[in-house]
């Protein structure tokens, strides 16, 4: 294997970089025609820079409203510019509310998506009567009372290599809904910070996050039992899990390599 500072045979070379973005208005990671992605936005830069098309992959294909403080993606460009340079130069010339934080020089076979051991998602519930405005597009605002003991014994439940089919995406097609969860579990919420999910695995089905996240607060209502989560994995049933929290609450935070 070649070394990151190589570049390829033909004179490219694969940049990784380090994204924010405040997923509000953007219709997700991958490039659509109905509006604007992080994908696409992304891809325009570099290819003016670049001075031809450039295809940009990210770790996870976040949907739409959904936020992240460090999504990876990488790209192989010809250009020489420095990271740095390219940080500038990017950042110039994306919105405010995209910002690359960190460009990187990586191995010719990185991939930012297929290299990744874990990713790590959070998803922010403001549980109180009154929801702060400057808030309110990143968090889902609970107000019921939530027993969020009740909240860990079921995310502890999901911990573990299981069939998550009963919370998927409805029309996904992917070859194996089983997926391996690192860990999962409930912070507190304190007088600055929202109430927390956070949870790392392998990978994540379409919506799954969400889908957990909206049946733990039925358990955290008292609508459900907390090991009501076993059961529903045993289904494989969509219909038998609750809602799909919304989308602005999640943010990706992490991605291991």
């Amino acid at each position: 294997m070649r070394n990151a500072d190589d570049g390829m045979p033909n004179g490219e070379r694969t940049l990784r970089f380090t994204i924010q973005y405040d997923g509000s208005g953007l219709v997700g990671w991958q490039r659509q025609a109905n509006g604007p992605s992080v994908q696409g936005l992304l891809e325009n830069v570099l290819s003016t820079i670049e001075g031809s098309p450039v295809t940009v992959h990210g770790a996870g294909r976040t949907d739409a409203g959904v936020h992240a403080i460090a999504q990876v993606a990488h790209a192989r460009v010809r250009i020489g510019h420095d990271p740095k340079t390219m940080m500038r130069a990017m950042n110039a010339n994306l919105p405010e509310t995209v910002r690359v934080t960190d460009v990187g020089v990586a191995a010719d076979d990185f991939h930012a998506r297929f290299s990744a051991r874990a990713k790590t998602y959070e998803y922010r519930i403001w549980n109180a009567a009154v929801l702060p405005p400057f808030i309110r597009l990143y968090v889902w605002h609970v107000p019921q009372a939530l027993d969020v003991a009740a909240m860990n014994v079921a995310a502890d439940a999901v911990t573990g290599e299981h069939d998550f089919a009963a919370f998927q995406g409805a029309g996904t097609l992917v070859h194996s809904t089983v997926r391996r969860v690192i860990r999962a579990a409930w912070r507190d919420q304190t007088r600055d910070e929202p109430l927390t999910f956070e949870i790392s695995g392998e990978g994540f089905l379409r919506h799954m996050v969400r889908a957990l996240v909206g049946t733990m607060i039925e358990i955290g209502r008292g609508a459900r039992a907390p090991h009501d989560i076993e059961r529903l994995i045993a289904s494989r049933d969509r219909h038998a899990a609750g809602r799909t929290a919304p989308a602005n609450g999640l943010f990706l935070v992490d991605v291991e390599y």
